[in-house]
């Protein structure tokens, strides 16, 4: 876990519907670009964590929401930081072949939230989050990036924990 001047990080998950299994030669390209992805989360401005499976270099062994489907689960320091990986990096080419390779999903797929700084999330706490998203529609609980809530929404510190201030002695 990278370390961070921030009170408050924003959590992720996705999840994906294979539409074929990982080992089909037909998800060969998109397995092929798993560890370049990676990289670049684990080196993106930002990037805080993301969900390994232990002894693997990455999730997609996990089926914590089904046999069929792969989650990632990250934290980073701020939406934006989410953002400019998800849009501005080779997660792009992932994301523009993603039907090649997953199912479209008619419910929410991704859903943020707001964790406290150093709270690494289960996917249990994730799966729940997305149930809420699916169940009540964005909130401060549970949003996505079309309808982004911020920390303090959440009842969690806005600020970075290093613009935090205490009044001198005698002064507060």
């Amino acid at each position: 876990m990278t370390a961070s001047a921030y009170a408050a990080h924003v959590a992720q998950l996705n999840v994906a519907t294979l539409r074929f299994p990982l080992d089909d030669p037909r998800m060969a390209p998109f397995v092929g670009m798993l560890d370049t992805v990676n990289a670049a989360a684990d080196n993106a401005p930002g990037f805080v964590w993301r969900l390994v499976e232990d002894g693997a270099a990455d999730a997609t062994a996990l089926r914590p929401a089904g046999e069929d489907v792969i989650v990632n689960l990250t934290v980073w320091e701020t939406q934006e930081a989410l953002w400019g990986f998800t849009y501005r990096s080779a997660h792009l080419d992932v994301m523009r072949r993603r039907r090649e390779w997953f199912q479209r999903h008619v419910e929410a797929h991704l859903v943020l939230w707001w964790v406290p700084a150093g709270h690494l999330p289960t996917t249990g706490e994730a799966l729940e989050r997305l149930a809420d998203l699916r169940a009540h529609g964005p909130s401060a609980r549970a949003f996505t990036f079309a309808s982004a809530y911020s920390a303090q929404e959440a009842g969690l510190a806005p600020r970075p924990a290093a613009d935090v201030r205490t009044a001198p002695a005698g002064l507060g």
